[in-house]
């Protein structure tokens, strides 16, 4: 028998996990885009319906706030019905409610579908570190974490960029349109990327589980592990109370304080 984690280290680094890199990496491009938006839309909405300082500041705070109370819903929906669903049904929330924003017709409206698209956004770290997991998982010292990074600062500079070009020229609801096509794109792709396979064997579906391994394996080329798929052995899951917990409340504080 053999687990799925001794299967993904079996199979190795391939052309697959290339593929997912460029695919998961991409969603920090429009994440990016879509978090940075708000510094180059702002100089414009301030003026175009006369906001002051706190209404300005208020935007991203509530961009962040619906980011902040979503990423615990769809975490909890990601466990319970799989990432590859929250992902996409991120993606298209995201997108959606971003395009609206292009038609807000007050500042009222604009701030609440930001705060909406703020949501979207935060059902993407969902699929990613899943994934950030299973390339690690395949080599320890693999360049491609480190290069993950590159994608949100790609986005930061292209809205930017963007910004300098159409500001002035077709206006700020453009520009929000146009930073929603990456996210519209990668909804596109979404039939490349499987459900992940320790998701699926930890709620039995071992079927699938072995399914989405012997896919991966054929593509980079590899033979599957010998033996059988075997689940693991039922754990007690955590819970949020553990996170207070005497045993890890000081880590739990170092880390919230840090982020």
């Amino acid at each position: 028998t053999f687990t799925v984690e001794e299967a993904v280290e079996t199979i190795g680094f391939g052309r697959f996990h290339i593929m997912l890199f460029l695919i998961m990496g991409s969603t920090g491009v429009a994440e990016a885009m879509e978090i940075m938006l708000i510094a180059v839309v702002s100089p414009l909405i301030r003026c175009e319906w006369q906001l002051q300082d706190w209404q300005v500041a208020l935007v991203t705070t509530m961009v962040f706030f619906g980011y902040m109370m979503f990423s615990i819903v769809l975490g909890l929906l990601a466990d319970t019905y799989g990432r590859w669903k929250i992902l996409l049904l991120s993606f298209l929330w995201a997108a959606y409610f971003s395009l609206l924003t292009s038609f807000a017709p007050s500042y009222i409206w604009f701030v609440f579908l930001r705060a909406m698209v703020g949501g979207g956004v935060s059902g993407h770290a969902q699929g990613r570190e899943e994934n950030k997991q299973i390339i690690a998982m395949c080599s320890c010292s693999n360049p491609f974490l480190s290069l993950g990074k590159v994608f949100w600062l790609a986005g930061s500079l292209l809205i930017i960029g963007l910004a300098s070009v159409v500001n002035p020229t077709i206006g700020w609801r453009w520009l929000i349109r146009i930073a929603s096509i990456p996210g519209i794109l990668l909804i596109l792709v979404f039939k490349f990327i499987p459900e992940s396979a320790r998701y699926n064997v930890s709620t039995g579906n071992t079927g699938a589980a072995l399914a989405t391994l012997q896919r991966i394996a054929r593509m980079n080329g590899v033979a599957m592990p010998e033996g059988q798929l075997r689940e693991p052995a039922k754990e007690r899951r955590g819970r949020f109370k553990d996170l207070i917990h005497s045993k890890y409340l000081r880590t739990t504080l170092q880390i919230w304080i840090i982020w």
